[in-house]
């Protein structure tokens, strides 16, 4: 039995105690949250033990994983304290998304998870889906043939203000996730930004990007559409045909160029995903299989590398915004590098 602890338990957090606890090969075993009332209702729920402090629970618990879903500015300014204590303890983790708000602590836990030889690894849950599955298998079955584009839609409604960049990094880790998990490493980016009536953060955003491997795409996001209209979707175009996928789980269809007859799957065909919250348990599950299992650090679907990449690639977009526009590099992250 793998036992779990997870770190910051308001709304995320709750969610993470949820399906660790449903999970048979998981025990959620303590809670931390400084707002000690948060804590002490997950224990009431769950059963597990409520602590204020994480040094503290790390010198109480026998812990094996470590959920971090702490919050800060940007949704990831209050990941590094705890994720590097985490790592410097041993134990496994999984931080929420983005990494970090600050690409030189998103460097440096990548980093220090490499030296110390644990799994971290990040929640980008919109590649755990049965609709990606089955388009990664098209791909690496070369049923798409060569890769030629890869566009990407990612749009939400949150009127937050909280900083000029909040849109690109708390939102679109997910959207360069997808795309990464699709096409590969992202080489360049230009970015175009705007600000909605109203709104004084760059809340709408428009990137170019050049693969590594040669292809193209490009990314829209925002933070001005009505949250009741589907938010996200995707079209990856080959030299043998493309697919599409709406709405993150919800339709996946596959176009081959020299056939009529086109491959479909629907959500109530597939394996239960009924809403975006359930997308979390399919992630929490995968990265209990993964340590069960027994998998490398340096394998771990959906890394802390994985992640790192993907901020990488945000502050560039938002170098290319502060240049005019102007193509800007992406950093290359590796997976077994000790930075």
């Amino acid at each position: 039995m793998i036992k779990v602890a997870v770190v910051g338990v308001n709304n995320i957090g709750k969610i993470h105690c949820r399906y660790y606890s449903q999970n048979p090969d998981a025990e959620l075993v303590a809670v931390c949250d400084i707002i000690e009332e948060r804590a002490q209702a997950m224990q009431e729920l769950y059963g597990c033990k409520a602590y204020p402090d994480l040094k503290l629970m790390l010198a109480h618990e026998e812990i094996d994983v470590i959920s971090i879903a702490t919050a800060g500015e940007e949704n990831g300014g209050d990941h590094y304290g705890p994720a590097v204590l985490a790592i410097e303890a041993g134990k496994d983790v999984l931080v929420e998304k983005p990494i970090s708000n600050n690409i030189e602590e998103a460097r440096e836990m990548v980093r220090l998870a490499a030296e110390k030889n644990v799994r971290l690894v990040s929640n980008l849950n919109h590649r755990f889906v049965p609709a990606a599955y089955k388009g990664k298998e098209i791909i690496e079955q070369g049923e798409l043939g060569t890769l030629l584009f890869l566009n990407m839609k990612l749009t939400i409604q949150n009127p937050k203000e909280t900083s000029p960049w909040f849109h690109l990094r708390a939102l679109h880790p997910h959207s360069i996730d997808v795309m990464r998990y699709f096409a590969g490493d992202i080489k360049r980016v230009q970015s175009f930004m705007t600000k909605a009536p109203g709104r004084k953060i760059w809340s709408t955003a428009s990137i170019n990007i050049e693969f590594a491997s040669g292809a193209v795409g490009h990314l829209t996001g925002s933070y001005d559409m009505a949250g009741r209209h589907p938010i996200e979707h995707c079209e990856a175009a080959g030299s043998k045909g493309r697919f599409v996928i709406d709405n993150v789980y919800e339709n996946f269809t596959f176009y081959p160029h020299e056939s009529d007859e086109l491959v479909v799957m629907r959500n109530s065909i597939m394996t239960g995903v009924g809403s975006f919250q359930e997308t979390f348990k399919n992630r929490l599950d995968h990265f209990i299989k993964q340590i069960k299992e027994g998998v490398d650090p340096k394998a771990m679907e959906a890394s802390g590398a994985d992640a790192l990449a993907g901020q990488e690639v945000i502050e560039a977009a938002i170098r290319s915004q502060m240049e005019n526009g102007e193509a800007v590099e992406v950093p290359e992250t590796k997976k077994d590098a000790v930075l």
